[in-house]
């Protein structure tokens, strides 16, 4: 079984399908969908809802379905519609032949909305949308029916075959049901089932000028496929009523319809709007910014499939609303690189260090090992040769009392290294800024340990200078500075809350030559500094990282103290 298909936490959802098949509903079948709109990219809390669906499906030995919900075409893009695919497959999930859109079904729609009008369960209205409003009237409010509500079947007939064929404007009519102006439920009040729309369709061309509603189109696309449980967020829990009555007042197989509560993650948003908006608006660089929620965006910036799964699984699955730390998925993204990332050292913010008494022409190779937490991962060899750099923040002039690092007159250890000493420091004349360190180092400590056994308080990670490789490395932060940028003051718009340090970038990093040819994707811990991807910015004349997530791990605490 792979890590896909793994179980799931017990949760009410997967109760329910139990329970079902212990009853034989649906002759124990399972069978999933996850039902996409081609109108964006899929964000994290899609992710959710993929795992969930693909999930339950694998581990009851049923199917699960992709489809796309394409029923608005003033959206919709093939852009959309192939990013959402390679993104469910990145995520370790498949759906064989069983790729579906609701435009397959729009013939069959359009013969069941027929189907609707022939009983009296349907209308053509010629209220304006302003006006519809107007008739629905509000919550503590019954609607008021449409003046258009009694014409008869056979000009209902008549009126929805000239909306198929183009002959009127958009806005001037609608296909409605008639079911209940005066329900408590507002989505039972005469929803809209079809609207024109005079737009080229992503699949279907100009074939049609009239589109299903996705309330109609969903729960009908559901029971032609013979799906068994239609998994959905908790919003859809006031439409079920109405995905129930389409099905019944239609007469055909009726899946049963499921809701459990979206998720809701600290420091950024995950409306389709509002991500929209921040790309439109260019307050990130695109869907695929490393600062977006979106499944290209965590892609980018480093998470891996398995670190996204297993979020998904420890946040479980509710129908109350919660918000989620982001420090539980960088936590989740931490375990998974650090079993599986390869360790490799690079300075970001460089300091030179000239080891005065090491031959000025030698060059060693040292043995650093790749991943202390699987040996098997081998090792590797690094160059050592008189002048090196280390981190600026790894030096004091003026040391403050808990500062163990190199300092004037310190002794410290080189990782794989040897033990160096500062004799002198360099400043620059105009600055006073350090620029160089004079060191010596004691050669019986190859390997970082002194044969007489004395010890030092600090490691520092380096590199030869004359061997690194030069590269931009991009440090990500939150998108967002408050905890839940949707709840902002009273007339403060969300991306007001949008950090402003939310990105910094460093021009002249140096890394090991071993990262020379790294391919995008890849995934590094810069020992010391965090876990970091190859960006597809990269070329081999120039690399790029983005830091995935510090090695800091705030959720760890967490726990922590909620088992103390």
């Amino acid at each position: 079984m792979s890590d896909s298909t793994l179980p799931l936490s017990s949760n009410f959802i997967r109760n329910i399908i139990a329970e079902d098949i212990q009853a034989n509903k649906y002759n124990k079948r399972v069978h999933t969908r996850f039902p996409p709109e081609p109108n964006g990219y899929l964000h994290i809390g899609h992710a959710k809802s993929i795992c969930l669906n693909f999930g339950l499906a694998a581990e009851f030995g049923g199917l699960c379905n992709l489809r796309f919900d394409d029923t608005n075409p003033t959206k919709e893009e093939v852009e959309y519609v192939e990013s959402i695919k390679e993104d469910v497959r990145w995520l370790g999930f498949d759906w064989d032949d069983r790729l579906y859109y609701a435009s397959d079904y729009f013939e069959q729609l359009y013969r069941y909305a027929i189907q609707l009008i022939k009983t009296g369960n349907a209308y053509v209205c010629d209220l304006s949308p302003d006006e519809m409003r107007g008739y629905r009237g509000t919550l503590t409010k019954p609607g008021e029916n449409s003046p258009y509500r009694n014409r008869s079947v056979e000009e209902n007939l008549d009126l929805f075959e000239r909306m198929r064929a183009g002959e009127f404007e958009e806005g001037s009519r609608t296909l409605r049901a008639k079911i209940d102006m005066a329900s408590g439920n507002l989505n039972m009040r005469d929803p809209v089932i079809y609207r024109i729309l005079k737009a080229t369709h992503h699949r279907t061309g100009d074939k049609w000028c009239i589109y299903p509603m996705y309330d109609f189109a969903h729960c009908i696309s559901d029971s032609i496929e013979g799906i068994t449980h239609s998994i959905c967020t908790l919003e859809f829990e006031d439409h079920r009523p109405l995905y129930d009555w389409f099905l019944d007042e239609l007469n055909v197989y009726h899946p049963q319809q499921i809701e459990f509560t979206r998720l809701n993650l600290s420091y950024t948003v995950l409306s389709k709007r509002k991500l929209i908006e921040l790309v439109a608006g260019g307050y990130v660089t695109g869907w695929d910014d490393p600062r977006m929620p979106t499944i290209s965006g965590l892609r980018r910036r480093g998470f891996t499939p398995e670190s996204i799964r297993n979020f998904c699984e420890r946040i479980g699955v509710a129908r109350r609303e919660s918000m989620v730390d982001m420090a539980l998925l960088e936590h989740c993204l931490r375990e998974d690189l650090n079993k599986h990332a390869l360790r490799v050292m690079a300075v970001l913010r460089p300091l030179m260090v000239v080891i005065d008494n090491y031959p000025e022409d030698q060059v060693e190779e040292l043995c650093a090992i790749n991943n202390p937490e699987d040996l098997e991962m081998g090792t590797r060899k690094v160059p050592f040769s008189r002048i090196l750099y280390i981190e600026q923040d790894d030096f004091r002039e003026d040391p403050p009392k808990q500062f163990f690092r190199l300092a004037p007159g310190r002794e410290v250890r080189l990782r794989y290294a040897y033990f160096i000493k500062c004799i002198r420091v360099v400043k620059d004349d105009r600055t006073g800024e350090v620029i160089e360190l004079h060191c010596t180092y004691d050669p019986k400590t190859r390997g970082g340990d002194a044969p007489d056994r004395r010890k030092v308080k600090a490691t520092l990670h380096w590199v030869s200078a004359a061997h690194a490789l030069e590269a931009e490395v991009r440090l990500y932060d939150n998108l967002f500075i408050k905890a839940d940028p949707n709840e902002g003051e009273e007339g403060q718009d969300f991306k007001s809350y949008l950090n402003p340090n939310s990105l910094g970038i460093l021009k002249s990093c140096r890394v090991e030559p071993s990262l020379a040819g790294a391919l995008p994707g890849s995934n590094y811990q810069f020992e010391r500094q965090g876990y970091f991807c190859v960006d597809p910015d990269s070329t081999s004349h120039k690399l790029v990282f983005n830091r995935a997530v510090s090695l800091r791990d705030t959720w760890a605490k967490i726990e922590k103290k909620q088992i103390q």
